[in-house]
């Protein structure tokens, strides 16, 4: 019962199995990031292209949050800490960001909202968030977002009560950033 036809067929069904298992792998990271930006899933703020066409009397406080991970040599920090704003209305924050140390740096900021629920209704114009930027020594830079609470905000069950959302920056070290000292 020794069939290499067979025998050749499973090895072909395995090695197409790990290859699909590899590559979902590899996948699975970028497309759970597109998945939550579309979605406002986990609390990620979505992409807008342009502002709502209606301002609601309602307000929101939006407070600002920044932090550093990875022992990154700089400061981070908002301009204001809270904003009120009007649902529907365009906001525009501004955060201070200075490289520390003698040697240029290169960053990443990722960010979410809290309460997660409100992550679709939180939508952004302007933002340097998911883009590498480069520091050199010593410099600051500032960097500006312009948001707005979409309207839909006070017709949904859950989110309508919400009357405080934060926004949340963390800055990490670029993954394509050279590591280590140089030589």
């Amino acid at each position: 019962m020794n069939n290499p036809g067979r025998k050749n067929l499973i090895a072909f069904v395995c090695v197409l199995g790990v290859m699909g298992m590899t590559g979902a792998a590899f996948a699975a990271v970028p497309l759970y990031r597109m998945f939550c930006q579309v979605t406002g899933f986990d609390g990620t703020v979505r992409r807008a292209d342009k502002a709502p066409d209606r301002v609601l009397d309602q307000t929101v406080l939006v407070r600002f949050d920044t932090n550093v991970r990875g022992g990154l040599p700089m400061s981070f920090r908002a301009e204001q800490t809270t904003q009120r704003v009007r649902v529907g209305a365009t906001g525009l924050a501004y955060f201070d960001v200075t490289n520390t140390s003698d040697q240029p740096i290169q960053v990443r900021a990722g960010y979410n909202v809290v309460p997660e629920y409100t992550g679709p209704y939180f939508q952004k114009l302007q933002c340097f968030c998911f883009q590498d930027q480069t520091l050199a020594a010593g410099e600051t830079r500032q960097f500006p977002v312009q948001y707005f609470i979409a309207p839909e905000l006070a017709t949904d069950r859950e989110a309508k009560g919400a009357r405080e959302i934060t926004l949340s920056y963390t800055f990490y070290p670029s993954v394509d950033a050279p590591t280590g000292p140089k030589a």
